[in-house]
């Protein structure tokens, strides 16, 4: 595989949501913002979160849960697995199919997140690698 990075392929575009927000809020900013997760913002006492459309079906749709009781804090998923944006996307998917997640967000040197990618950005990453990086018009 050609060597490109992570950076070449992620989403500048990331979608936060404080901690104390309702499952219920975060639903809306998902919908609003064509989303299908959410970097739960880090606090003086927490580290970042990520809710997923995966923890809204398994956490609350399964459990009968209540989206508008409950705080997206409870069914985030933390500490976040996070890439750096010169990871080669190879080693990303490897990292993803290890670890069984679909959304990794990607930080700089600081560990502030600066984007995004996803499960369904690699659909771009197969089409593009079956004309050796040559054609890349869809990203």
């Amino acid at each position: 595989m050609q060597s490109t990075t992570v950076k070449d392929w992620m989403k500048d575009l990331v979608v936060f949501i404080k901690p104390n927000a309702s499952v219920k809020e975060g639903l809306a900013t998902m919908r609003h913002r064509y989303a299908d997760s959410l970097i739960v913002e880090k606090t003086d006492t927490t580290t970042y979160g990520i809710v997923t459309a995966i923890d809204v079906s398994d956490k609350i749709v399964a459990q009968g849960k209540n989206p508008a009781e409950t705080k997206v804090s409870e069914i985030m998923v933390s500490p976040l697995i996070t890439v750096s944006e010169g990871m080669l996307i190879g080693e990303c998917a490897v990292l993803m199919r290890q670890h069984h997640i679909h959304h990794l967000p990607v930080a700089d040197t600081k560990g502030n997140i600066i984007g995004m990618i996803s499960a369904g950005d690699f659909l771009v990453v197969a089409e593009a690698m079956g004309t050796n990086f040559k054609e890349r018009s869809l990203h």
